[in-house]
């Protein structure tokens, strides 16, 4: 088994798009599983086409979802910041992903995306663990 760490900001940005990270920490393998967590409760990781609106779209529709306002019981950071903390309930904080020969087994346009509408903390770990056999 291999593991690392990324670590990267994700600042104003809802969806960061890690795709290419990951591909390069499977280069150094062959066949197996890896595994991407984001460890914080307030981000998540999911697979989605970008570059056609879509993260637009996601954000959207999590904002319907999840308002940034005062509803919520969790009420410390910034306004709204109790929805951040439901997100990892509808965006999974992990994913598992197929290798072969050191290539990520993706469709064609799925993309390895940080969702992470958190304001207040931008700077984010992904550990990246590769199960080979």
């Amino acid at each position: 088994m291999r593991q690392t760490e990324l670590q990267l900001r994700t600042d104003d940005r809802f969806v960061t798009d890690i795709t290419a990270q990951v591909q390069e920490f499977a280069d150094r393998g062959g066949d197996g599983l890896l595994n991407v967590f984001v460890p914080h409760a307030t981000a998540g990781v999911a697979l989605m086409e970008t570059g056609s609106g879509s993260e637009r779209d996601l954000e959207a529709a999590l904002q319907r979802l999840l308002p940034r306002d005062v509803r919520y019981t969790h009420q410390h950071g910034s306004q709204g910041h109790g929805a951040t903390h439901l997100l990892p309930v509808l965006v999974s904080p992990s994913l598992t992903i197929p290798v072969r020969g050191g290539r990520l087994q993706l469709g064609t346009w799925q993309s390895i995306v940080i969702v992470d509408p958190n304001q207040d903390n931008p700077q984010r770990t992904v550990r990246l663990t590769m199960l080979e056999g």
